[in-house]
């Protein structure tokens, strides 16, 4: 069973589309992130999931039930937001016992969901507390509180940890991953953030400009992109891209000419695009097949690695190398790309040439 389906669903502003008539089946006790840079539509998709915009056409399905036409309160749904929109003269209690109002449970009900989660999320001993008291961090968790006293059928996350700094981003979306194992609710979570997506997701969806451009798993999406846009957009440091054209079975360029794997489907004299992450480039021999005469230009030391930002030719490039015998500035090197890993798209449609 499908806990969300969206199908052909589209939206509009006036004669302005936004979202260009999406398909996705979400299934249930899936947690499936939905990515994008900004202005892609993935807010505008969420924010009709949730009810909060109208769909222009299309339908959308929670567990089986076309839900175009009802009620945010009445979709089975808990939503958290960037903003945690706590009440700020309500107590921790209160504000996940307002949550609860609509429902008209017995108050023995009520004090028995809110303990429960409170164990869970450790939040039993801030009850008393209003959200000036509190840090960041438990602030976000009492949102999730918030939502979780309702045991929805669907969890709904926007952007949930863009307030946060570095440090609690990384320990909330530790405690979001452990939430979802622990009650195996059906998550749709929406971010800009690939680590947020790479690390939490069962399923990434990737959005630009009001279309789905690539669905997988993260490895599916990291290791057998679609096109140029899905491979730069996951993965950090960016994929090398390089233009070059086929000739004789080989990619050339300037500065670069390395065999053609047999895994890409190119003709002679095909314009094409190559894509070598990081660290897919390695330090080489001079005399290992397929390297590639470059000059470092800038080392950033990041500790085990380090990023050597590279001058071949026309070409500049990013390599992830070990730290120790890191090249040094002005040097010059030789690097190999790992050919199971290489990426070849076409260079007019930017689609990729695997087979």
């Amino acid at each position: 069973m499908s806990a969300i389906k969206l199908n052909h669903v589209t939206k509009r502003y006036g004669s302005t589309q936004v979202v260009h008539g999406i398909d996705l089946d979400i299934a249930e006790g899936e947690f499936v992130v939905l990515l994008g840079p900004s202005g892609c539509g993935k807010t505008t998709t969420l924010r009709m999931v949730a009810g909060l915009e109208d769909i222009s056409d299309g339908t959308l399905s929670i567990n089986d039930q076309v839900v175009n036409d009802v009620a945010p309160k009445d979709r089975g749904i808990a939503m958290v937001f960037q903003n945690y929109a706590l009440y700020p003269h309500m107590t921790v209690r209160q504000n996940m016992e307002f949550a609860l109002i609509t429902l008209s449970l017995e108050p023995t009900e009520v004090a028995r969901r809110i303990g429960e989660t409170c164990d869970i999320l450790g939040l039993s001993e801030l009850l008393d507390r209003r959200p000036s008291q509190l840090s960041g961090r438990q602030r976000q968790r009492v949102a999730m509180g918030r939502a979780m006293v309702r045991t929805p059928d669907v969890f709904l996350f926007g952007e949930p940890l863009s307030n946060l700094d570095a440090k609690l981003r990384t320990q909330v979306r530790w405690e979001i991953g452990k939430l979802h194992q622990r009650l195996g609710t059906t998550v749709f979570y929406v971010t800009h953030d690939q680590v947020e997506a790479m690390t939490l997701a069962d399923k990434i969806v990737i959005m630009k400009d009001g279309n789905i451009a690539k669905v997988g798993t993260p490895d599916q999406v990291y290791s057998q992109p679609a096109n140029v846009f899905v491979a730069t957009f996951i993965g950090s440091p960016a994929m090398n891209l390089i233009e070059a054209h086929v000739k004789n079975d080989r990619l050339v360029a300037e500065g670069i000419d390395i065999p053609l794997p047999d895994r890409f489907k190119a003709t002679d004299g095909q314009h094409v695009t190559i894509g070598i992450r990081p660290v897919g480039l390695s330090l080489a021999d001079e005399t290992a097949p397929g390297t590639i005469r470059a000059t470092a230009e800038v080392t950033e030391f990041l500790g085990n690695e380090a990023l050597v930002n590279l001058r071949a030719g026309a070409q500049e490039l990013i390599a992830e190398v070990p730290a120790v015998g890191r090249p040094t500035s002005g040097q010059t090197v030789y690097v190999a790309p790992d050919f199971e890993t290489i990426h070849l798209f076409d260079r007019a449609t930017g689609a990729t040439l695997a087979r």
